[in-house]
């Protein structure tokens, strides 16, 4: 069973001055993707995490800043996006082609 905590859902309690938070979704054709696999991998390609997306598509980590690669894994594809995280709330869109 995964350890991953329940995708989606305020913020509230998260101390955006000191986390450093990368949510987002992940849409394929004009549609949120439930169900997918999303990693998170770090500079290095180096895995780190992996969660599923929320019915609607969303996901979040909870990383260092830096830079980060996430992967998204489904049935209808993958996709992938590159970003730098700062702290606070980093918001990105994994399309899937």
């Amino acid at each position: 069973m995964c350890g991953a905590p329940k995708q989606g859902g305020g913020l509230a309690g998260i101390d955006l001055s000191t986390q450093t938070v990368i949510q987002g979704s992940v849409w394929h054709d004009g549609a949120p993707v439930a169900g997918a696999y999303v990693r998170l991998l770090d500079a290095t390609d180096e895995f780190t995490a992996e969660v599923v997306t929320s019915p609607e598509g969303e996901f979040r980590f909870f990383a260092a800043p830096g830079e980060w690669k996430l992967r998204s894994l489904a049935p209808v594809g993958r996709g992938e996006r590159v970003l730098t995280a700062e702290v606070g709330l980093n918001e990105t869109t994994v399309a899937i082609a």
